[in-house]
């Protein structure tokens, strides 16, 4: 049935080539498992077919290279270059920061295998969204809107650029200021959304540019890091000190392991980044189940090595009282004040490619939610003018972006924001991982070409459970990392959700009623091909 489905939708005119058409495209976006009757209309998420979704734009351009370096392009930020101390700090000692090193790694990966069993069998852009609208099918498109509220309002790139600006101020030895770092901030974005939208092949090929450039960074620190511990540098006389007795010192409290584990998680974020593009890659069933695993391995076997580094060129309270990151302070014990200076550069870099990689998936997420056609103005937010890559997207993406960086007073605010921005996203990923549960029970039969052990989805789940009530418990000395109320970036993430509810609320129920009208779908096709979904008022006689 499904075989014949997708003939209509293609309508070959020769037999033959029909036929090989078709299973081409089955066999490389939903696996070799034969479709059941009754699970067709699953594997239809949202108001578009799979042919419409995957219809327009650029095409699958993405092979394996570039799809795994957009992921580890999105992993590796700052994170791994500033946090590690922070994390000693909060539980005490070595031996318990190596640990939550690893456990982060392990949730990560429990995560990816949720996702890939949802990308493995829904492989279109879109990420969440695809997976939510699978699931949550009722009331109509709530679950896409509220997603929607999530992805645009808190979907910004502002951390990432305001990282970068300040240190390239450092690395060029510049005083930074709250407007210079600011207007280099608002350069990048600017910079970035352009060259993905007018020379987007340009932009993939930066990405994996500064990819391999952070992976380089990190395999520099490791190995720089083994020949400290074999005694080959001088100006450390004791390599060795960070590890004797490498649990001594570990608090017994569970708040500052709860504080250290969202900054590890935070390093780790980015490992589904590629659920957001596949209508962009190459065999995409085939390209995820490597991509996936293979970014994640890279990342979380180097993060475990450059932390041993760390610590083998400096005790944890040395580095806890340097007042410069961890990279810096390594840069600066093994190879003096010109290395630290280049170091900055180096982070400044693998915050551009972070800047990169998550525009470039953003965007596409943005034009994902216009072609359902829950946004204002569908057709223009899904357009892909001028080049094929989503340029209404990018600049939608760009809009809060440039807001919260010009806008947001540094400091107390701005960290509050950036606290805002990753609560809805786990309350997302609770709904998630719960829908995979739903639908193996409800839809057994349907084709999974990957398919998670059932003890790892519920290790996530867990998790995400912990990860939404670890806010609210009450910090050492009753203070978070701003001076605000601990509890109240929390219950503003859970406020922007709502607010989709509000809207699909007026949307979908009180304005029909009051217009005595209700909503009639209808499909659009643009220049280049894409197929947008679009909603008309029809009179109720």
């Amino acid at each position: 049935m499904a075989f014949n489905q997708l003939q209509s939708i293609f309508k070959f005119d020769s037999p033959n080539k029909s036929s090989d058409a078709v299973v081409t495209i089955e066999s490389q976006s939903r696996g070799s498992d034969e479709v059941k009757p009754g699970a067709e209309r699953l594997l239809e998420p949202g108001e578009l077919s799979f042919a419409e979704d995957t219809s327009g734009g650029m095409g699958r351009h993405l092979g394996l290279f570039s799809t795994t370096f957009l992921i580890i392009g999105r992993i590796i930020g700052t994170g791994i270059f500033s946090t590690p101390s922070s994390i000693v700090a909060s539980v005490g000692s070595v031996g318990a920061a190596l640990m939550l090193w690893v456990f982060g790694a392990i949730l990560s990966f429990a995560g990816l295998c949720v996702w890939l069993e949802f990308g493995c069998m829904f492989p279109r852009s879109g990420g969440e969204k695809v997976y939510l609208e699978a699931v949550y099918r009722r009331p109509k498109l709530l679950a896409t809107i509220i997603f929607s509220t999530q992805a645009v309002l808190l979907g910004f790139t502002a951390g990432g650029c305001i990282i970068f600006s300040s240190n390239f101020l450092v690395a060029i030895g510049h005083k930074v200021t709250a407007w210079n770092e600011r207007g280099i901030a608002v350069a990048v974005i600017l910079v970035v959304t352009c060259v993905h939208t007018f020379t987007p092949k340009l932009g993939v090929s930066l990405m994996n540019a500064l990819g391999s450039i952070k992976i380089l960074i990190l395999v520099f620190i490791v190995i720089t890091g083994f020949v400290v511990l074999g005694g080959g540098d001088e100006k450390i006389p004791d390599p060795h000190a960070s590890f004797r007795n490498s649990f001594a010192g570990s608090v017994n409290s569970s708040g500052p392991y709860a504080t250290a584990l969202f900054k590890v998680l935070n390093s780790y974020a980015g490992w589904n980044n590629a659920a957001y593009v596949l209508n962009e890659v190459k065999r995409p069933v085939h390209t995820l189940k490597i991509a996936g695993p293979l970014g994640l391995g890279i990342c979380a076997v180097l993060y475990l090595l450059a932390n041993v580094a760390f610590f083998a060129a400096a005790t944890p309270q040395e580095i806890a009282s340097s007042g410069t990151t961890v990279a810096g302070y390594f840069a600066l014990r093994v190879f003096g004040h010109k290395a630290q200076q280049a170091m900055s550069a180096f982070v400044s870099i693998s915050a551009l490619g972070n800047v990169l990689t998550v525009t470039f998936a953003q965007s596409r997420v943005n034009q994902e939610l216009a072609k359902e056609g829950v946004l204002p103005f569908g057709r223009f937010w899904a357009s892909s003018w001028p080049k094929g890559a989503p340029g209404a997207g990018l600049l939608l993406h760009f809009i809060p972006s440039f807001i919260v960086i010009v806008a947001i007073p540094s400091g107390d605010a701005y960290n509050f924001i950036l606290d805002v921005e990753g609560y809805p996203s786990s309350i997302i990923n609770l709904f998630v991982v719960i829908g995979l549960f739903i639908l193996r029970y409800t839809a057994p039969d349907l084709p999974r070409p990957f398919k998670a052990w059932i003890i790892v989805p519920i290790f996530f789940l867990a998790a995400q459970c912990f990860l939404l009530i670890a806010p609210f418990l009450r910090p050492p000395g009753g203070k978070g990392d701003t001076s605000l109320p601990y509890w109240l970036y929390p219950i503003v993430g859970l406020v922007v959700l709502v607010l989709g509810g509000v809207y699909w609320f007026l949307w979908r129920v009180v304005w029909p009623k009051l217009g005595k009208f209700t909503w009639v779908e209808s499909k659009a096709v643009l220049r280049d091909g894409t197929v947008v979904t679009e909603w008309e008022k029809k009179k109720l006689e």
